[in-house]
């Protein structure tokens, strides 16, 4: 979709921190994290619903969020050793899923959101980019 803000980083025409890609998924950090290390995974492919989606397509993103989730809680370590997650859907007509770090229960809360600079983001992509190593 020519006007989606997912599809526009998708095509490197926004540009993104990216955490992880494949052939039809990217993931990549929230710049209004409610956690730091707060990431959003998408199909590359527009989607404007999750439960629109093809059941082997949700399959697919669900095990891609599974690579995504240990590169988080191993680079930073949340207290719970929790990663929460969210299908919220409302704020961007692409399908997304949110990974959060989660120190405490209670996390998962779009109230904590808040935007970060790129310097927090690239010391956040800093650290889970170089556990993958």
């Amino acid at each position: 979709m020519d006007n989606c803000v997912f599809c526009k980083i998708v095509s490197g025409d926004i540009p993104s921190f990216k955490v992880l890609e494949d052939e039809n998924h990217l993931a990549f950090l929230s710049v209004a994290p409610i956690a730091k290390g707060h990431t959003l995974i998408i199909p590359k492919s527009h989607s404007e619903y999750v439960f629109d989606m093809e059941d082997n397509s949700l399959g697919d993103m669900m095990k891609f969020s599974k690579k995504v989730a240990p590169l988080l809680s191993n680079s930073l370590k949340p207290k719970t050793g929790k990663i929460g997650i969210m299908v919220a859907g409302l704020e961007v007509s692409h399908t997304h899923i949110h990974l959060i770090p989660m120190d405490k229960e209670g996390d998962l809360s779009f109230i904590n959101a808040k935007p970060a600079s790129e310097d927090e983001l690239e010391e956040t992509l800093g650290k889970i980019l170089s556990s993958q190593t």
